[in-house]
């Protein structure tokens, strides 16, 4: 089972319409915030596939949840934009509200930053952003697969 993660895309409906394209065989496609505008896009435009979406802190007056949990038969994930756990000053408290919360990843945006890693039985990653990276990289996007053999967590370029 795949969940490719997007975060960030500040407008750029070109970058997430792109990335839904170089994935077709995707279960489920995760929007960790700032980018609500392009997911009602993608949602009228492909309605047939697992759309969901956080809220971030640009995504002005959202309806959408601040924390989504995924349950899978593989593990628990959690997902959030992160500006109200504090990400851009560390992970600590993301992580020690994902292990409270058994989740095995922790998934977030915010920072424009990537970030790919495991420690304490947590999975945590930043797929940077789709449109404006602020680390130095080219846009960017995650992927999560999960199987009976295990998580693998990938931060890939645009």
């Amino acid at each position: 089972m795949r969940i490719v993660v997007i975060s960030d895309s500040h407008g750029n409906i070109d970058a997430v319409e792109r990335i839904i394209a170089r994935n077709p065989n995707t279960r489920i496609f995760m929007h960790l915030g700032d980018g609500e505008r392009e997911f009602n896009v993608m949602r009228v435009k492909y309605p047939e596939l697992d759309l969901r979406i956080v809220a971030g802190n640009c995504d002005y007056n959202s309806n959408f949840p601040m924390v989504h949990v995924i349950d899978t038969e593989f593990a628990r994930i959690m997902c959030t934009h992160g500006h109200r756990y504090s990400v851009k000053e560390g992970t600590e408290v993301l992580r020690s509200i994902a292990l409270d919360n058994d989740c095995s990843v922790a998934l977030y945006g915010h920072t424009h930053r990537r970030l790919n890693s495991y420690s304490d039985g947590i999975y945590l990653m930043n797929p940077g952003s789709c449109s404006q990276p602020r680390d130095g990289k080219p846009p960017s996007y995650g992927y999560i697969d999960l199987t009976t053999a295990g998580i693998v967590t990938n931060v890939v370029d645009l």
